[in-house]
């Protein structure tokens, strides 16, 4: 697909000059332009707009606690110390995309690596590589919540383990359909608290309100088994019970056998509607249908 930074990138094979062995780097909170605050505030005032009655409870109580607003890109120092004292996670500045190892090792030592660049204003609805808005804004609210916290810890160290299986693939599909596009179960109905999503103006509303997409339950194996797709909205939603469920099964688990089991089955097709499925919405696949066709 084409890369909207044209020739600007962030994923790198080795730390720039001046990163640590880490690969965190400063933030240079400093060195933000007006115009590169301005657009965290025209992201933050749209999501602010669009979240309550959609964001998960959890999400927006991170939110609030954190005192996330729209007076510029934040400083991820002072942010970490509001964020330490609630669960004991930190927010670290890396200059892109970093090794899996390093993204693990981070994780599993509640340091949350965040990308110290934000996108250009003609990059406000889509940007494929993600910026300090989609790492803070989208992912910091739900490090707020001791019992997501608690999870990506797990995730951290499950990562680890995953890359002597040879399970990477698998295992980052869990992250992809909770971390980043995850649905919730609340009283009042399903809520969003991906990443992927909640930093989204389009796919927040997409996500619940579009009759396109299939929203289907919340099973490990299948959904590790699943493809997804990273060019677009997506085609399957899963649904978590609660995140003590999530964190249970995961903390709970064997991997090594589950891995076994499903690398020897075959993965599942974007869209795939399975027979022991448990469909919340069994979605027309209208607006995927619609982009194929041109």
């Amino acid at each position: 697909m084409p890369d909207p930074m044209e020739n600007e990138t962030h994923v790198l094979d080795r730390p720039p000059e001046g990163a640590s062995a880490d690969w965190t780097i400063p933030q240079n909170w400093d060195a933000y332009t007006p115009q590169e605050h301005a657009t965290w505030d025209t992201l933050f005032a749209r999501q602010a707009r669009l979240l309550p009655g959609r964001a998960s409870a959890a999400y927006l109580k991170g939110l609030e606690a954190l005192r996330l607003s729209d007076g510029g890109i934040p400083n991820f120092e002072e942010l970490s110390e509001r964020l330490a004292k609630l669960t004991g996670w930190r927010v670290v500045a890396v200059p892109g995309l970093v090794p899996d190892d390093v993204f693990f090792d981070h994780m599993a030592n509640r340091r949350f690596v965040a990308g110290n660049f934000i996108r250009r204003p003609d990059q406000l609805d889509y940007i494929q590589e993600p910026d300090v808005f989609h790492d803070v804004f989208g992912h910091v609210p739900m490090l707020a919540d001791p019992v997501f916290a608690d999870y990506l810890e797990a995730y951290g160290r499950g990562g680890m383990r995953a890359l002597e299986l040879g399970a990477l693939k698998q295992l980052g599909r869990l992250y992809w359909y909770t971390v980043e596009f995850g649905l919730v179960e609340e009283a009042e109905g399903l809520r969003i608290y991906g990443s992927g999503i909640v930093s989204s103006s389009a796919e927040s509303v997409f996500a619940l309100e579009s009759d396109s997409p299939n929203r289907i339950r919340f099973d490990m194996k299948r959904v590790m088994r699943t493809d997804y797709r990273i060019d677009d909205f997506q085609q399957n939603y899963f649904v978590i019970p609660s995140f003590e469920e999530l964190l249970r099964q995961t903390v709970e688990t064997d991997f090594a056998p589950l891995y076994e089991e499903i690398l020897a089955q075959p993965d599942i097709p974007i869209a795939t509607i399975l027979p022991g499925d448990d469909v919340i919405t069994r979605g027309t696949q209208a607006y995927a249908e619609s982009k194929a066709k041109g």
